[in-house]
């Protein structure tokens, strides 16, 4: 009985030899449907790509808009009173009854040649507007925070679909042999809503999944030295065990010519060679010198956490990762964007948290160079109310928030999309995640109708049957 690529593929996905063979037939190019990136595309599938990398900063547990990016001066004329949108739609909240209009309580400033209005929780990133694409009417189909958060990551509000980083991983391959493709750097806190189901590979091999990195742990990645009390173990005898391996192996695969999952998982150890080699070095801060982990905050508690993983992520990038996504938050009731309790106590330490490290590397990136070709992208899985829960929190609201990106490609200091006055749904350009998948993919060459996999009688796509460019913002 022979197998056919696309048996292979998905069929024997779940094995190891399987995972391995998905990545070599996506370097090859030989993917069913998938073409292989063109040189003359700049690595792009389908056009040429003005994206080589990106790195997502995603806010776990929805960022206040309108106490951050979305100012409103019809919160401040009507705060204190009962909300009446003037249509027939009756406010509800999510969580807890619907109190009050409240204004926000921290400053509002304009910042940058933009003007763009800021509030004093972000300081830093209020100097980085002009590099900044605003999304100001992002809306979702949920207000639950486990379905907005695989929407918002995989186009689904129901977990079993690949991310964006699988399907990225999966169309355009490596950049690199010696580092994961697709990385995850979790807040030291916990992982997110929906544990690893944000950062999984659905129906896609399996080894287009998030590689996650515990940036805390020493090391990040578990088992990348041998242990130190075994001391039969050394550079000679590793080298020489890995060579006898390799031919015994080789011979194998000589008596077995057509089986090339056997091939595939050979190549597959060879990769986990390679990055005992060589992800030490990417993973070791040290070699920073310290004015670097003075810019990212790694000197004072509230920003070490977030500053080490952003500064992690530059350095992932810089050694050829194609895709990294840093989370802050961690899944549950306190630790993270969720400000039931109190806008006033809870959001200023989360905001600092990020705010400082998240402006240092896109300024990092910027005097690099590397911002010419990376894409850093800023979102959270939804916004939050307009009025009051309990005394000065605020519940879910999956009418309306604000996302933003900037580097290569991006149009800078220009803002998409409106909300209403009271920042409580869109009013102009609304976006979902579709349309901010469809513009990532696009940068990045890819023309998002096109990158699709038959599965289970369906052609299935990171944008599902939607997403629209959204032009207005790029460069």
């Amino acid at each position: 009985m022979t197998h056919s690529r696309r048996d292979l593929l998905f069929s024997l996905g779940g094995g190891l030899g399987g995972l391995a063979l998905a990545q070599l037939l996506a370097e090859a190019g030989e993917l069913p449907g998938i073409a292989k990136p063109k040189a003359a595309f700049n690595g792009g599938l389908h056009h040429v790509a003005k994206v080589k990398r990106v790195v997502q900063l995603f806010m776990n547990g929805g960022v206040s808009q309108m106490d951050t990016f979305d100012y409103k001066p019809a919160l401040e004329k009507g705060h204190g009173k009962p909300f009446d949108p003037g249509t027939a739609e009756k406010p509800e909240g999510v969580t807890s009854t619907p109190g009050n209009l409240m204004k926000s309580p921290f400053a509002f400033k304009q910042h940058g040649q933009c003007g763009r209005w800021v509030s004093s929780v972000f300081p830093h990133l209020a100097t980085q507007v002009d590099r900044m694409a605003f999304l100001m009417a992002v809306a979702s189909k949920t207000n639950v925070h486990g379905p907005a958060s695989y929407m918002m990551n995989s186009g689904f509000i129901l977990p079993g679909f690949p991310c964006m980083g699988a399907w990225l991983s999966y169309g355009l391959g490596r950049l690199t042999d010696n580092l994961p493709t697709f990385v995850v750097l979790p807040d030291a806190r916990g992982l997110p809503y929906n544990q690893k189901g944000n950062f999984g590979a659905g129906f896609l091999p399996v080894a287009h999944a998030g590689t996650i990195l515990t940036a805390s742990g020493t090391p990040p990645i578990r088992d990348l030295a041998p242990s130190q009390k075994e001391k039969f173990i050394t550079p000679d005898a590793d080298k020489d065990a890995l060579e006898l391996l390799g031919k015994l192996n080789r011979a194998h695969a000589e008596t077995r010519p057509n089986d090339s999952r056997l091939e595939a998982r050979i190549e597959s150890y060879e990769l986990a060679a390679k990055m005992q080699k060589y992800a030490p070095e990417a993973l070791d801060l040290s070699r920073e010198a310290a004015k670097t982990h003075t810019k990212y905050g790694l000197d004072e508690p509230q920003t070490a956490d977030f500053g080490r993983r952003c500064l992690l992520a530059r350095r992932l990038l810089e050694r050829g990762t194609r895709f990294v996504q840093v989370w802050s938050g961690a899944g549950g009731p306190a630790n993270n964007w969720d400000n039931h309790g109190d806008i006033i106590k809870e959001l200023p330490p989360i905001a600092r948290s990020v705010d400082q490290p998240a402006a240092a590397l896109l300024q990092d990136l910027h005097d690099r160079g590397m911002l010419s070709d990376t894409l850093v992208v800023f979102s959270t899985e939804f916004g939050r109310q307009p009025f009051t829960q309990g005394a000065t929190g605020r519940d879910h609201n999956q009418g309306t928030s604000v996302a933003w990106l900037a580097g290569a490609g991006v149009k800078g200091g220009v803002s998409y999309g409106e909300s209403d006055p009271w920042s409580w749904r869109t009013e102009k350009d609304r976006t979902y995640c579709y349309d901010m998948h469809a513009t990532i993919l696009h940068l990045m060459g890819i023309d998002h109708t096109l990158l699709s996999v038959r599965h289970d009688g369906t052609d299935r796509r990171l944008t599902d049957v939607h997403g629209h460019v959204i032009e207005k913002v790029l460069g």
